[in-house]
């Protein structure tokens, strides 16, 4: 059962908004504080699983071939084979479309390498380099998982932005999703919610709700 603190946000959130032409997402807005975000290791790079997904598809791409490359195609949303890795990276362009257009990547342990050295330029920035996993292995639980994952990342700024959910989805359940972000987050910092210094909830073109971080 959500925090009803913040089911009455998330509410208050959606209800403040107008109406919109699209889907609007909803986003959890976090600003740090009292932490040194020059030094990277204090820097937040989170994959989050978020127990109601996103609302609206999280796309997947895999650089494999064979056994994997087959197990991949029907949950998969892009299949990437080895020969296709120097075309890419040729074709700088398609490169950094993919990867605008795909939100994880995986690849096959071998082509890591290959990946790195041929399109990690484009991956790298973006914070998109592929998880690997071994060869002739079944990838589908992972893309599964993957596909109710959130990335959280600070970078060198205090503030940052994860979408938590989509306009029409149930409060409650927009609430949980929430949770589990604040969760993993002040898991992160050196002194937990203490350096959480403000958090809120919008949708993507709504005014912000402030949260009561506990």
């Amino acid at each position: 059962m959500a925090d009803p603190e913040i089911v009455r946000a998330v509410k208050e959130a959606i209800e403040k908004a107008k109406p919109r032409n699209f889907l609007e997402s909803v986003d959890l807005a976090i600003n740090l504080r009292d932490v040194d975000l020059s030094i990277p290791k204090n820097r937040i790079n989170e994959e989050i699983i978020l127990p109601h997904g996103r609302g609206k598809p999280v796309k997947v791409a895999i650089f494999a071939s064979g056994e994997t490359a087959l197990k991949a195609k029907d949950v998969a949303d892009l299949v990437i084979p080895p020969e296709e890795i120097d075309k890419l990276a040729e074709d700088r362009r398609r490169a950094r479309k993919i990867a605008n257009e795909y939100d994880f990547f995986l690849a096959e342990a071998p082509l890591m390498a290959q990946v790195g050295k041929k399109l990690g330029i484009v991956l790298g920035p973006r914070g998109k380099m592929p998880k690997p996993i071994p060869p002739g292995s079944d990838p589908r639980p992972l893309i599964e998982r993957l596909k109710r994952t959130v990335r959280a990342r600070s970078r060198d700024k205090p503030t940052f932005h994860v979408p938590v959910g989509t306009r029409d989805m149930d409060p409650e359940k927009i609430a949980e999703n929430i949770e589990a972000v604040l969760k993993a987050i002040t898991s992160k910092l050196e002194r937990g919610s203490y350096n959480i210094g403000s958090a809120y909830v919008k949708t993507t073109m709504g005014p912000s709700v402030k949260l009561k971080v506990r």
